[in-house]
């Protein structure tokens, strides 16, 4: 059949040809694009975080002596055990714990910290990274879904993808059913005819196919070197190169054949259930077994509402394909958009907001401790400085006893019950952790008057406030007295449990905390102290954090170029003694916008491709869908229905293809932007405007105008028809 049929087919119906190689070609182009960027865009995200936070998956604090480190490495999943010489101390060893298998870190770590004798707090994970690998806490009941999201997307995206070859077939093969059922009547076997379709099918794909998926390949080189490009300027990015696994290949080209092959082999089995006759007479036009009527049509429309409901429930098999693979699309496209400006919003309200009277430079002093700092005074001096705060950061732990927990808190059961296991108990008190920012004299000084506090330089300033996580949610947090404020003093022990205490007098109690670009862990009582107190207590709190930051507010309504000026100043000024890096908040936000930007151009690029995968389904089914017709439609005219009743006709299965999709999906997006705002506790009112409703809503127009497009191009090819030569034409090939 191939030497007498099916070379000779391709070669004289080249529109059918052409098409299901297009269609190949598209579909293997983006399925290879889309699965390369992704796949660049993970390994961009793993290796950032690498970079900055480390590749550790477990890390475990406490440990007291060396052998600890062999007995780590001899469990079976640990690859590796290293000291982590940053955060180590004299008294105790902590140790990055990398595993062969991170899936189940979370059953290894506490079997390796109870063989260890240690508690299960020692025991922390990189969880940001672990999250990348879409490995997540079983205990964490709100675990970062963002991977997951990219992943759900890019599986529709690819499952529409494979509906455009899908498409290309079913509606070449089923205007050839006719063909295949007088092969059938001739002598031919379904084993023969399923033979020579998927012999067509390889022919036809085959290069489209390696070709789409190798420009796939340098398209996305293409882009990931104009994201770099975008982005060289921009502070905190890393040049990581271009990245591409045999396995994406390997995937691409298999789904592609597999694709291929299956769409192929759908009409071959179709037939191979029909009889010859069946077959022969099977393409006359559409057929319903049962006339249904459309009630919504036929009173919006009239009989030509009637006829377009009963020609689209005949086709509904057919039209679940184009449906599917537009509303898969188009609901990527909205959820796409709709998710980062949900994530636009809450970074807004969560830093720049949040931050943007707080501070205008800061400065990291690197592995300086705060009381080897000398340049306070030259600081405070520096032409536009208004306010100074130069900080470091402590950890220590404070024991509380139950009678001292507030009457606000003890309402709700107790610390515990609140808390969890962030709060222990030992000996009739609950042991919390208490942080220590260490402040300079004088922003101490004005700390405590902008209390109301007499200002002492022998005491420490408590931050006595506890969540109340269960009657408010993180975004709007109700915040109770953690203790009775009747306590005179305070008692600080070293964090690695040794039993030398500081007892340190308390000069007052309060909720407000410094302006300093801090953020301080849930259910901890942290401790402003002054710098002068620090050198008599920190032999007993313990060792601070190796870095000293400096907190600069600027004149009020200082422009962007006198911040650069301050910025370079104080930078020049410290650079000269000691290792220095700074930040410039309007600087930051300038970049974070541009950031956005870019982002913005990425995903817009990334809609319009969107775009054209829904577009080109929509074309592949429309003018096949049309070209199978025209018999249908003959008969029509020949009983009075005039070319202005075919043209409404075509009108209202247009408005019906395209608004399906539009229907589906806006539904669904809605449902999703309600889930994620109640999920990220915004308000609706807050959220609305952030929308990007008229893109969307060009997107839904652009819908219906290329579905009309089609049926207008389809439409007038038909109407041109010679109403004799349809009606007599059986094949209608």
């Amino acid at each position: 059949m191939w030497k007498d049929y099916s070379r000779s087919f391709i070669k004289n119906s080249r529109a059918s040809s052409v098409s299901i190689m297009v269609a190949a070609f598209i579909a293997s182009l983006f399925l290879s694009f889309l699965c390369c960027m992704f796949y660049n865009f993970w390994v961009y995200e793993v290796e950032k975080i690498i970079i900055e936070e480390g590749g550790w998956q477990g890390r475990i604090t406490g440990i007291a002596h060396e052998e600890d480190i062999l007995t780590i490495q001899n469990f079976a999943n640990v690859e590796k055990a290293i000291v982590n010489e940053e955060l180590s101390t004299d008294q105790e060893t902590v140790a990055d714990v990398y595993f062969r298998n991170a899936r189940t870190i979370f059953q290894d770590m506490p079997l390796i910290v109870r063989q260890l004798g240690l508690e299960d707090d020692a025991a922390s994970y990189h969880l940001l990274l672990l999250s990348r690998y879409l490995i997540h806490d079983p205990q964490d009941e709100t675990p970062p879904l963002l991977m997951t999201f990219y992943l759900v997307v890019l599986l529709l995206l690819s499952l529409s993808l494979i509906l455009v070859i899908h498409n290309s077939f079913a509606v070449s093969m089923n205007a050839r059913v006719h063909q295949f059922g007088i092969f059938s009547s001739i002598g031919a076997t379904p084993g023969q005819i399923r033979t020579c379709l998927m012999q067509e099918a390889a022919v036809l794909c085959a290069a489209p196919v390696m070709v789409g998926i190798l420009l796939g390949i340098a398209l996305s080189y293409v882009t990931k070197q104009g994201i770099e490009i975008i982005g060289a300027d921009m502070p905190g990015r890393y040049n990581i190169n271009f990245s591409y696994h045999p396995a994406i290949f390997a995937v691409t080209l298999l789904v592609s054949f597999l694709t291929v092959l299956f769409s192929a082999w759908i009409p071959a089995r179709k037939l191979s259930r029909m009889t010859p006759l069946d077959a022969i007479r099977g393409t006359g036009g559409l057929k319903l077994k049962k006339k249904k009527h459309s009630p919504v049509l036929s009173l919006l429309f009239g009989t030509e509402g009637e006829l377009a409901g009963n020609a689209l429930k005949a086709q509904k098999k057919t039209l679940r394909t184009s449906t599917l693979s537009l509303t898969l699309s188009f609901l990527g496209f909205t959820m796409m958009l709709c998710f980062f400006a949900l994530t636009d919003l809450s970074t807004k309200y969560t830093y720049f907001e949040k931050y943007q009277d707080v501070w205008d430079i800061m400065a990291t002093v690197k592995n300086t401790k705060i009381e080897d700092f000398g340049l306070t005074q030259a600081l405070a001096e520096t032409e536009g400085v208004n306010d100074l705060v130069i900080y470091q950061k402590a950890e220590a732990l404070i024991p509380v006893p139950e009678e001292a927990i507030s009457p606000e808190l003890a309402s709700l059961g107790g610390p515990q019950a609140v808390a969890g296991s962030s709060i222990s108990s030992a000996e009739g008190s609950w042991l919390v952790k208490a942080p220590i920012v260490i402040m300079n004299d004088d922003a101490f000084m004005r700390y405590c008057e902008q209390l109301g506090i007499t200002p002492r330089l022998d005491g420490t300033i408590m931050l006595n406030q506890f969540w109340d996580s269960l009657n408010s949610n993180f975004r709007h947090r109700k915040m109770i007295p953690f203790i009775k404020e009747n306590l005179d003093s305070a008692v600080l022990r070293n964090k690695d449990g040794s039993s030398e205490t500081a007892d340190i007098p308390i000069l007052g109690y309060t909720g407000e905390a410094p302006g300093l670009r801090e953020e301080y862990d849930d259910y901890t009582l942290v401790q402003f102290i002054p710098l002068s107190l620090w050198e008599k207590v920190k032999e007993q709190t313990g060792e601070p954090q190796k870095d000293t930051y400096i907190r600069i507010l600027a004149e009020k309504g200082a422009a962007l170029d006198e911040l650069n000026a301050l910025e370079d100043r104080i930078l020049q000024l410290v650079s000269a003694s000691y290792e220095a890096e700074s930040e410039n908040r309007v600087e930051e936000k300038i970049t974070n916008d541009r950031i956005l930007s870019s982002y913005k151009l990425i995903i817009g690029s990334f809609c319009t491709l969107l775009a054209v995968i829904g577009i080109a389904n929509v074309f592949s089914y429309t003018l096949g869908f049309l070209r199978q017709r025209k018999r249908e439609l003959a008969q029509y005219m020949s009983v009075g229905l005039t070319p202005a009743g075919i043209r409404k006709l075509f009108c209202i299965e247009a408005l019906v293809i395209a608004g399906r999709p539009v229907l589906i999906t806006l539904p669904l997006t809605v449902f999703f932007i309600i889930f994620t705002t109640k999920a990220s506790f915004l308000e609706p009112l807050e959220v609305l405007p952030e929308i990007p409703v008229s893109i969307i809503a060009a997107f839904s127009l652009a819908i219906f105008a290329f579905v009309g497009l089609a049926y207008y191009i389809g439409g007038k090819k038909m109407l041109g028809c010679s109403l004799a030569d349809s009606l007599r034409d059986d094949s209608m090939a």
